[in-house]
């Protein structure tokens, strides 16, 4: 595991700082004996046995790394790289699934170290592997996240949990919390022929909700692109998404390719 990523982590059970030790360096440890293995693939595990779910399955994680890497969110990476220009330190992605994005935002920005937290294990194994300056860790969105306090520079949450209060105490006031959620039409052609789940019509109002408190918005913008796709793709945009949960990819009978509207906003904030 990259070392200047773990200077910036915390020991899940009483919040000292944490060191790779022995030899080869096969776990994560703080002064006080607390020790986290590390994967044979590179992510520790930092849970300490409180995240309450698995997170997206192998199934899920094979198809989102899949469309991710054929770039029809690309539009996503490169807002995401753009809005993070100019800072220094960490990048955390919350929820960030295989590290596609993060590895974006690494790219364009070399004064940047990157960080995956998700619950997924097969994510964590491909995020792992994401970039040469990044890390990942299991840890549960919706707790304390395992990081010093006021110490990242960017944290991004692509399609992922909220928590307002534990995003505010990890960034300094200068830091930059970057929200992408889905608009109302987004893959819009796909919802109305499959039945597949749309936007909650009161997502705006949790957002809101979740943030304000603790937030305050700088710069919102929307992206927007057409994706061609084949039968293929259709799959794997629905396999990697909350849908896969109640639909079979393999029951999918479209005409292809077939124009799918991608329609994400992308919200800037800084901390109170």
């Amino acid at each position: 595991m990259n070392r200047d990523v773990v200077a910036h982590l915390r020991c899940p059970v009483c919040r000292e700082t944490l060191e790779t030790g022995g030899s080869p360096s096969r776990a994560l440890r703080c002064p006080r004996g607390h020790s986290f293995d590390l994967a044979r693939q590179g992510y520790a595990d930092l849970s300490a046995g409180r995240s309450p779910h698995t997170g997206d399955t192998p199934e899920m994680v094979a198809a989102r790394a899949e469309f991710l890497a054929a770039g029809h969110y690309a539009v996503i990476s490169a807002a995401l790289a753009d809005a993070a220009a100019g800072a220094t330190g960490l990048a955390v992605d919350v929820g960030g699934g295989t590290g596609q994005h993060l590895a974006a935002v690494l790219d364009r920005n070399p004064a940047l170290l990157g960080l995956v937290v998700d619950a997924s294990k097969p994510a964590l194994r491909r995020a792992a592997r994401a970039h040469e300056r990044a890390a990942a860790v299991r840890a549960d969105a919706w707790g304390r996240l395992p990081l010093a306090d006021h110490d990242t520079a960017v944290l991004l949450d692509v399609f992922a949990p909220r928590n307002g209060a534990e995003s505010q105490g990890v960034l300094p006031p200068e830091g930059r919390l970057l929200v992408v959620t889905p608009e109302p039409d987004h893959l819009a052609e796909l919802v109305a022929a499959l039945g597949l789940l749309s936007v909650d019509p009161a997502k705006e109002e949790r957002l809101a909700a979740s943030l304000d408190a603790h937030f305050t918005l700088a710069r919102r913008q929307s992206l927007r692109a057409t994706m061609r796709l084949d039968r293929a793709e259709i799959a794997t945009v629905v396999g990697m998404g909350p849908s896969a949960w109640h639909r079979e990819p393999a029951t999918i009978d479209l005409p292809t390719p077939l124009d799918v509207t991608l329609a994400v906003r992308l919200d800037e904030y800084s901390p109170k």
